[in-house]
């Protein structure tokens, strides 16, 4: 929330101000911002103000001076209008002030820029998944080199197991790979039907019989 605590409408510097105002206002207003402007003008004469600039949002009067005196915030070099000295405040919810600008000089007013930044700030604050990428999603101003190098980091595939799996089991019983291009070469010599395989262990070889992953491999081989 913005509020603005003006001299009057006699002032062209608040005319000036609250014409920048109504030209950003649609940006404020979509981004769930309010905006309101305090002064000491009767009602009337401040309604003619806000219209003199073409403002959507709330004039409150306080010919009272209740806020003046609260905030001690007098103008005592104007005793004819008795103003307020001009103040622009961004507040949080919760009316928690975050920033302060003191408006009796006009560049002490906050520019458009100004008002971006504050409310940028103070959003981040109130919002903070309005910021934060979905799990799974590169951080926004993350470079690219750095999306590229974590994708797929998490999703890494199996090593494939071995096309025939009896020459697998068999290299771990045996210790030595029995391959189809052996088992080719020994049947060639052989009946079709009566194959002979010979496996090596750490001891004697041993034949068909007794390896059965080798005999399931040459089994294979001819069917």
């Amino acid at each position: 929330m913005r509020s603005d605590i003006a001299r009057g409408h006699y002032c062209p510097k608040e005319h000036q101000q609250h014409l920048e105002l109504a030209a950003f206002y649609p940006k404020i207003a979509v981004a769930y911002t309010q905006i309101a402007t305090i002064s000491t003008d009767p009602h009337p004469v401040l309604q003619e103000f806000c219209a003199s600039v073409g403002a959507q949002w709330t004039f409150l009067s306080d010919p009272g001076r209740a806020v003046q005196k609260d905030l001690d915030i007098q103008e005592y070099t104007d005793p004819e209008h008795d103003p307020m000295i001009p103040h622009t405040l961004v507040l949080k919810p919760g009316l928690v002030i975050h920033s302060i600008y003191n408006g009796y000089w006009y560049w002490g007013r906050p520019s458009v820029d100004d008002l971006t930044r504050d409310l940028r700030a103070v959003t981040s604050e109130i919002r903070p998944t309005g910021t934060s990428a979905p799990p799974g999603c590169a951080k926004p101003g993350t470079p690219a080199t750095s999306r590229l190098s974590t994708v797929g980091t998490s999703s890494r595939r199996r090593p494939r197991r071995p096309a025939n799996r009896a020459a697998g089991r068999c290299r771990r019983r045996c210790g030595r790979p029995t391959s189809a291009e052996a088992a080719q070469a020994t049947a060639s010599s052989q009946v079709h039907d009566h194959v002979v395989v010979g496996c090596r262990t750490a001891d004697k070889d041993v034949a068909v019989g007794d390896c059965k992953a080798a005999q399931a491999l040459a089994t294979s081989s001819f069917a």
